[in-house]
This record gives C-alpha cells, sequence and structure tokens, in this order.
C-alpha cells in the first residue's frame, strides 16, 4: 500500500513540525522603542483620558453568556451547550472613572439541566480596558494582577513590540504597533499575551491575554482567556466595540474527564458622546445592576431567542481565544500556565471503575494519577475479573511540551477491544451483558509497551503517530450471564511483534469555513503491524439541517489483512448494523452507513425539581442503515454483500435518553434498546 506509507510519511512531518510560533529575540525585549511606546500608554491610561475632550457617553451593549460541557479522556470533542443567557445592556460612563451599567433585558434558555449562577461581572462589559489592577469573577477567580499599562506593570513586565498593523477607519488608517507582554517573574499573578497600541498616540486599540497559574484563585480553573477590542468613536475616542472571555473548569480531587466552560461575549454600540448622564443614573453602588422594573418589562428583544444558542457543531473554542492560550504558553512556558496537581483519583470513565463482560464477567478498577512537574504527570491504573480471577494494569508517562503537543510512554497488560465503533454506553454494555447476555465488545489480551506522540495542528484537528512493542493472545469466555447464554470469542492470532498507529481526528466544524451548511467529523486509523500495512479505517459523521429538523449521518468503513482476526472490521449492532447481531459481519472490506431524520414532536414535560421542568418536545428519529461487506464464497471468490434495515429512534429528557426499534431486513430481527444519549459514552 504506497499510497498508505506516503500518507504515513506526510503525518510523520507533521509532527515533528513545531507548536508554536518563535518567540521575540531575547534583544527585543525591554528595548528603547518598546518601553518608550508602553511609557506613553500608561501614562495615557493614568490620567483616566480627562484630557481628551471626553465627559461622558451612553451606549448599548448586546450579548451572550453560554455555558458549556465537555467529557471524554483528552476532550475529543467539541464542547456542548447547556445553558444560554442573552443579556442587553444600557452602559453610562462619565470622568474621571465612573461607571455604570443597567441590565435592560436578560433571557436564556437550558439544553440540559444545571442550575449554574454567574458572578456578577461577567454579566457586563469591562471599562476603560481595566482598571490598574485586574480582576474577574468578583476577585474569586482572578485577583490582584497588577495591569500591563500601569506604574506598578511598567516593574513586573517585559515588552517586545513585535508587528506592526494597518488599521482603515471611516476618513483615515491608523498604524498600531502589537507588543506582546510576559511577567519577569512567571510566578507571580500576571497577565500574559499582547496590548495593541496606535503609534500615533499609544492609545490602547485591542488586548488579548491570558493568565499566569498564579494569578488564577480557583483551583478549579484549568485557564481564563479574554479579548479586548476597541473602536474609533467620532474619529477620536477608542471605546470598547467587541469583548469576548472564556473560563475552563474541571475538578480537583478526581481526575474524571469532564470540563465546564463558562462563555461570553459583548458587543457595544450607539455611543452618545458628552450628551450628559441623564439625572436618574446613580454612580454608587454595584457597577452591573438591574434597570428599574418597568423598563426591563418594556424591554424585547428583536432576534428570536434561538439565535443565541450556538450550534452544537460550532462550539469548539474561537480560533481568537486558542490563540491567546497558544502565545501566553510561547511566552512563559506551559509550566507557568499548567494547573499543579500532585495527585489525584484516576477514572477515565465509569466503565474504569465497575464494569461487565463475557470475558472477565464482573470487574472493579481503580487508578491514580500523579503530577511530576507542571508539564509531566504519571498515571497507574489497576483491574481485576471475579470471573477470569486476572489483574490487569497500566502505567503511563505523559509530558505536554506545548498545549498542542504531547508525548506518553505506556506499559501495559489489559484487554483490548477489537471493535471500531462503539454499539452502545459502557453502563448499557454492562446491563446487558450482566443481565441477558448480550456483550457489544469484542476483547482480546495484550500487553507491551506504546510510545504515542499527540499533536494539535488547530482547535479542530488532531494528529497522532504512535509506535509499540506487543504481545496478542485471545480472551476466553469466563463469565456467566444472569438469563442467557453469551457467545463465543473470536480467536485472536498470537503474535508479539511491532506495531505502528497514524491517526487524524477532526471534530465537528461547518464545512468551508461556514460557507456551507452542515458539519463534518472525520477520523482516520492506520496501522501497521512488523512494517506491513495491515488496516486503514475511516469513521465520517455529517449533519445537515433541514427545515426544523436535520439529517444526521454516520458512515464507517475499511480494509484489513485477514493474518490477524484482530484486525478484521466488524459491524452489528445499535449503531453499525441495527436489526442484525453484535457484531455478526466480521470481514476484510466493509462499510457501514447509518442515516436518519431527526425533527422535534410535543412530549410530556418533566419536572426536574429546582431546574424547573424538561422541554414539553422530544426528538423522533427515523433511520435506514445498511452494512456491506465483502463475504468468501464455497469457489474462493469475494462477492460484496448488503444487509439493509430501518428502524426509529425516540429521544427525549432534553435528549439525553433514546430509545429504538430497528428490524434487520435480510435474515435480521427485530431489536429494542434504551441508552443515554452519545454525547456521554466516553464517560459511562
Amino acid at each position: 500500500m504506497p499510497q498508505f506509507r506516503a500518507a504515513l510519511a506526510a503525518l510523520v512531518a507533521v509532527m515533528l513540525m513545531p507548536g508554536v510560533a518563535t518567540p521575540p529575540r531575547a534583544q527585543d525585549w525591554n528595548d528603547a522603542r518598546a518601553m518608550a511606546l508602553v511609557t506613553r500608554a500608561t501614562e495615557r491610561r493614568a490620567r483616566q483620558l480627562a484630557d481628551t475632550g471626553l465627559t461622558d457617553y451612553t451606549a448599548t451593549a448586546l450579548g451572550s453568556l453560554t455555558f458549556l460541557a465537555q467529557v471524554g479522556e483528552g476532550f475529543p470533542d467539541p464542547p456542548k451547550v447547556v445553558k444560554a443567557d442573552q443579556i442587553a445592556l444600557e452602559v453610562y460612563w462619565r470622568a474621571p472613572n465612573h461607571s455604570k451599567q443597567l441590565i435592560l433585558g436578560r433571557r436564556d434558555t437550558l439544553l440540559l439541566p444545571t442550575d449554574i449562577e454567574y458572578h456578577r461581572d461577567h454579566l457586563g462589559i469591562v471599562q476603560n480596558n481595566f482598571p490598574e489592577i485586574i480582576r474577574l469573577g468578583d476577585g474569586d477567580e482572578v485577583r490582584d494582577v497588577p495591569h500591563p499599562l500601569s506604574a506598578a506593570g511598567i516593574r513586573a513586565y517585559d515588552y517586545a513590540i513585535t508587528d506592526s498593523l494597518r488599521i482603515e477607519v471611516p476618513g483615515q488608517v491608523i498604524e498600531v504597533f502589537e507588543v506582546r507582554v510576559r511577567p519577569k517573574d512567571s510566578r507571580a499573578p500576571a497577565a500574559v499575551g499582547s496590548v495593541y497600541l496606535s503609534r500615533a498616540d499609544a492609545q490602547v486599540v485591542r488586548m488579548a491575554f491570558s493568565f499566569t497559574r498564579a494569578a488564577l484563585l480557583d483551583q478549579q480553573l484549568e485557564d481564563v482567556a479574554i479579548v479586548l477590542d476597541n473602536a474609533l468613536i467620532e474619529e477620536r475616542f477608542w471605546l470598547p466595540r467587541r469583548q469576548e472571555i472564556e473560563i475552563r473548569r474541571t475538578g480537583t480531587w478526581l481526575d474524571f474527564p469532564a470540563r465546564g466552560i463558562i462563555r461570553g461575549g459583548f458587543e457595544i454600540c450607539c455611543y452618545r458622546i458628552n450628551d450628559g448622564t441623564p439625572p436618574s443614573v446613580r454612580f454608587a453602588g454595584p457597577e452591573i445592576d438591574l434597570a428599574p422594573p418597568q423598563r426591563r418589562a418594556a424591554y424585547r428583544f428583536e432576534e428570536p431567542l434561538k439565535t443565541i444558542v450556538p450550534p452544537d457543531l460550532a462550539t469548539a473554542s474561537s480560533d481568537e481565544l486558542t490563540r491567546v492560550q497558544a502565545r501566553a504558553a510561547e511566552l512563559v512556558g506551559q509550566a507557568a500556565l499548567a494547573r499543579a496537581r500532585r495527585g489525584a483519583l484516576l477514572a477515565g470513565s465509569v466503565s474504569d471503575l465497575v464494569r461487565v463482560n463475557r470475558s472477565e464477567g464482573l470487574s472493579l478498577g481503580a487508578g491514580v494519577r500523579r503530577t511530576l512537574d507542571p508539564t509531566t504527570d504519571l498515571a497507574l491504573s489497576v483491574r481485576y475479573g471475579f470471573s477470569d480471577e486476572r489483574w490487569k494494569g497500566a502505567v503511563r508517562l505523559t509530558t505536554r511540551r506545548t498545549t498542542r503537543y504531547s508525548v506518553r510512554l505506556s506499559a501495559f497488560d489489559e484487554l483490548r477491544d477489537a471493535s471500531d465503533v462503539a454499539e452502545a454506553s459502557g453502563l448499557r454494555n454492562s446491563v446487558a451483558a450482566q443481565e441477558f447476555g448480550v456483550d457489544f465488545t469484542e476483547p482480546y489480551r495484550v500487553r507491551g509497551l506504546e510510545l504515542r506522540q499527540e499533536y494539535r495542528m488547530t482547535p479542530n484537528i488532531l494528529a497522532s503517530l504512535a509506535w509499540a512493542r506487543e504481545r496478542s493472545d485471545s480472551a476466553l469466555v469466563e463469565a456467566t450471564p444472569a438469563r442467557g447464554s453469551y457467545r463465543p470469542l473470536f480467536s485472536a492470532r498470537h503474535s508479539v511483534g511491532w506495531r505502528m498507529e497514524a491517526g487524524l481526528t477532526m471534530t465537528p466544524r461547518p464545512l468551508l469555513g461556514g460557507g456551507i451548511e452542515g458539519a463534518l467529523s472525520v477520523r482516520v486509523r492506520g496501522v501497521a503491524r512488523d512494517n506491513w500495512p495491515t488496516r486503514v479505517t475511516a469513521h465520517l459523521e455529517y449533519e445537515h439541517p433541514v427545515g426544523s429538523g436535520s439529517i444526521v449521518s454516520s458512515t464507517f468503513g475499511g480494509v484489513a489483512d485477514d493474518m490477524f482476526p484482530q484486525d478484521l472490521l466488524r459491524a452489528g449492532g445499535p449503531i453499525t448494523g441495527p436489526g442484525y447481531g453484535a457484531h455478526q459481519f466480521v470481514s476484510r472490506v466493509l462499510v457501514s452507513q447509518h442515516l436518519e431524520w431527526r425533527f422535534s414532536v410535543p412530549f410530556a414535560a418533566i419536572p426536574i425539581g429546582r431546574w424547573g421542568r424538561s422541554p414539553g418536545r422530544a426528538t423522533l428519529a427515523p433511520f435506514a442503515a445498511v452494512v456491506a461487506q465483502e463475504e468468501r464464497s464455497e469457489s474462493g471468490s469475494r462477492p460484496v454483500a448488503g444487509y439493509p434495515s430501518v428502524g426509529a429512534g425516540l429521544l427525549v429528557f432534553f435528549n439525553l435518553v433514546r430509545l429504538d426499534v430497528a428490524r434487520g431486513l435480510r435474515n435480521g430481527r427485530w431489536t429494542f434498546g434504551v441508552d443515554l444519549a452519545r454525547d456521554l459514552w466516553r464517560i459511562l
């Protein structure tokens, strides 16, 4: 397979690419030009705009706050929207530095159960590019960080001019310098990133920065990124135009792959300059406050509520905020940004703690992760099966040179699943295996060593490359279900040798940058044993809106060498072959296609306590599927045969629970199933 080798060579080249751009040279930091520009900008801020002719202004701001959740080891999929709020503000400012923001309107939509509350300052905009000391989350998230353009900041930071830009505004062209900012002491609470200053008068045009680990007071915080854009108003005053912030949190005591994200953004417009402040506006009290009840009752949003909810297919972190984090890692190193976690209980999913399959029966697992330094950690996991009476385990050492590149060395003795596509969640599989003798996994034994590299080429594209020396053996059916009996396990080929694996994953994103409605997710994986290509697989998922619903397509296929039974392609089950038996189809050439139409239908609303009620709607998903595989005939030929099926799914309770019924149309049968949404499978 020369094409496979060429693709593998290209992937190796990608893995060796540097993760970030080259930082400024040592002699560029704090040179005379940079310090002169920063000093001018700092002095201008210190005058609080008093000498610019700006005495007051009024503006309006429209924005949103979105709470998202992300699950799965390494967070491979984009986050999903849980709750979204739309906020309308009236903004007042009066010299020298008085600010008041009134919330005229606020509405929200709940897509998943949550009772999250936001800090007050997340509900408004940042005035004057922050005061001398930066605070976020009412001081609970970030506190006591000196502003890069302040008297204390000049003593605390290094500066370097790295780029110049030309901004065209009506009637003039403005030259802007990008000044990179890093703390002199990366262990101190500080901002890290860039400020953009106009060359003529050192006004702040833009700020884009993150924070050192020491600046983040909440131990659950992973990172914070913020971008502030200003606009030239009346060709004289640089005032807030657009703001964006992202705050990411994970747990501390249990190393479980679940993350919460708060993402906020505001657009500010409609300035009225030096018209005076209405007498009704009082600058006393909290800066961000509710407007009087009668004004809030009279306010109407112009756009439909659904427009504030980012589509699931476009909820990955914006490229802008990702660049802010990458720039921070470039300037101070990943060690200054990473959260120090000396030790934590490790659980990649519920099934890592307890599961049932036909080889182990009931098995219990546990793990612990130990942080050796801010960029390196050591993880140990063990498992015991009560039916096979065997211990399994793994040791993994992971180092993250940058936010985009990681290397992991592993030693393992464990069961590996020979199937490529999960047919059910781990929770459903355990219940079905224990109670009904239905196991959707294909376990076989593997022990060995592996070196794996992962490189995030863009926020949506991840490349991986792995080398392993391993020994493979068959597993045996050791367990007995409560009802029925288990189907036999396949006979894996006993082998000792090298395995090389290359993968490329593109998480869901709009096609052609959003030029075409719909989104595509792609996973391509190639495996070679002892330097000979043995299998190449691809998994594509596509979603396209149709009216008030959507068309969802899932395609899996590939080719494999039949020398190793564990490398053959498998299909059959709720995902790849509904209406047929679990992994009924095994072949060296196989394609599975699943196509369904999802649309909303009325359904009973379910009370959920303090969260209110679930939506009075459900999602109906009629579908059709087909499996095409190469089959060996008695004459030795290899014809291709197709196995179609039809069925329907019903998603209820925030689309978290799915009920399926299907019928295989060619020697198939009726099948029924209940499972949780596939978005949750990674932690089940």
